[in-house]
């Protein structure tokens, strides 16, 4: 399986772009058929010990079956479509890919 994590910094952080960030993930990532988890969920700033990344908004966590449907998810319309739709409101956009 192919775990695909996306860290979201945004623009401007209101709770407002936040949640429309997490309904479009929703909306266009939910429901690849490669998926074997989705999640998308705002950063949990309670959780406030040295170790913890607060350098990001929006976090999008999926895992895919292998390889192959991870590949075929990045270039499917729906992914396409959620970025075209949100790009201009993020500051920055990191992935961290992880095997297991």
């Amino acid at each position: 399986m192919l775990i695909h994590n996306v860290y979201f910094t945004l623009n401007d952080p209101t709770e407002d772009n936040i949640a429309k960030l997490i309904a479009e993930a929703e909306k266009y990532l939910k429901s690849n058929s490669g998926l074997v988890h989705f999640a998308v969920g705002k950063l949990a700033k309670e959780y406030n010990r040295p170790v913890n990344d607060h350098s990001y908004d929006v976090c999008l966590n999926t895992v895919f079956k292998d390889k192959q449907a991870h590949d075929e998810y990045q270039v499917c319309a729906e992914h396409k479509q959620f970025i075209a739709n949100n790009k201009d409101g993020w500051k920055t956009v990191r992935v961290c890919d992880s095997e297991c």
